[in-house]
């Protein structure tokens, strides 16, 4: 199952990169499985995906919490909170 990654503003400072195609395995049901792999992949990604306000979560446009299902072909975006003011 391919999904479409895109990491915004603190994200995408902190782990480096901006966007991604990763294949998932057929465990990865919700959001929190993947924020999980991703995790894995080191200490600047386990920093920042460990500190759950940091960062708010979409699936294909649409805000979602960690427990939402994700499928092939999801487009899945982290970014800070959003403020105003």
């Amino acid at each position: 199952m391919k999904v479409k990654l895109f990491y915004f503003a603190k994200v995408r400072e902190a782990i480096g990169i901006d966007r991604e195609e990763l294949d998932l395995g057929n465990n990865i049901k919700t959001v929190s499985d993947l924020i999980e792999v991703l995790k894995g992949r080191g200490s600047h990604w386990q920093d920042m995906f460990s500190m759950s306000t940091t960062f708010r979560m979409a699936v294909n446009q649409e805000m979602v919490e960690a427990t939402h299902k994700i499928s092939a072909n999801d487009e899945v975006a982290f970014f800070p909170p959003i403020t105003g003011g």
